[in-house]
């Protein structure tokens, strides 16, 4: 089947949430580009209805919070295709709420799936990498991933788990001749503020309307309306599997062009501000 395959597709893809946003974009982009693409989702049929039939791809029912799912959704991929060349474990959904109206069970389930399913799916996928010797993991973080923001905590900081996991992954997976790198987009015109895709926070506190809730008004507003167009940004995964050195880390939307030199310039001014404290606490020479 490896032979075969190798003849046939130029690279076989296995994308989580598929059914819709990046996920069923970056499937259609794969697959025009003639690489085999194993597409999962929740609901597998959704995927199937939007997609077609085509002997390039494969559908499959994974929740990633599953780990079981996740294996067998693994071996159904090496069963008719042979191999895995590019993982990109995109599902996931947002948190708007201020960081104390966020409940115990909306930061839990948050986590279920934007990094613990990360992991499940990537802890399946591995080992086909590493057999083969060859891949590219591509994890999806977002703007609020390096720059986090007021009303989006709880979510910011399961982008930045990601980001951290996809940083030691780099440097584990490097010497194996795997590739990594985590996409950062910014605001892209997908139904990523739906309800569909993005939570809620039940408690409103009152005293956050002005950065928490002033972010819950302009949700609705923006909606449909972001910079990103999302088919450029599945155009761009082509691009960037491609390259022969890809990045750690890639922005996407001139939003997050923006957000990275920002902080990057914050952060550098108060550590020269603070930099004697900083030193401070060393043993003396």
């Amino acid at each position: 089947m490896n032979t075969l395959t190798k003849q046939q597709f130029k690279r076989v893809w296995f994308i989580t949430g598929a059914s819709r946003g990046f996920g069923a974009l970056i499937t259609q982009a794969a697959l025009d580009d003639g690489n085999a693409v194993v597409a999962t989702g929740r609901n597998a049929a959704a995927i199937a209805e939007r997609l077609g039939e085509s002997p390039a791809l494969l559908t499959f029912a994974l929740d990633v919070t599953n780990e079981a799912q996740a294996k067998a959704a693994v071996e159904a991929a090496v069963d008719k295709f042979g191999r895995i060349d590019v993982l990109v474990n995109n599902a996931g959904f947002g948190l708007l709420a201020a960081v104390e109206e966020s409940s115990d069970a909306e930061v839990r389930r948050i986590y279920e799936t934007n990094v613990f399913g990360l992991l499940n799916v990537t802890r399946a996928v591995l080992p086909v990498m590493r057999k083969q010797r060859s891949g590219h993991v591509i994890n999806t973080s977002s703007i609020v991933g390096y720059q986090a923001a007021a009303g989006v905590g709880v979510y910011s900081s399961t982008k930045f788990a990601v980001e951290g996991i996809t940083e030691a992954l780099h440097a584990e997976l490097r010497p194996l001749g795997i590739h990594v790198t985590m996409i950062e987009p910014g605001f892209f015109r997908t139904d990523f503020l739906d309800a569909s895709s993005l939570a809620v926070g039940k408690t409103i506190i009152g005293d956050y309307e002005e950065t928490s809730g002033r972010l819950r008004r302009l949700a609705g507003e923006i909606n449909h309306n972001q910079p990103g167009d999302p088919a450029r940004l599945a155009t761009a995964m082509i691009r960037l599997v491609d390259a022969e050195t890809p990045p750690l880390r890639l922005p996407l939307g001139t939003d997050t062009l923006k957000a990275l030199a920002e902080k990057n310039a914050y952060v550098t001014a108060e550590t020269q501000t603070w930099k004697s404290l900083s030193a401070s606490t060393d043993f003396p020479a």
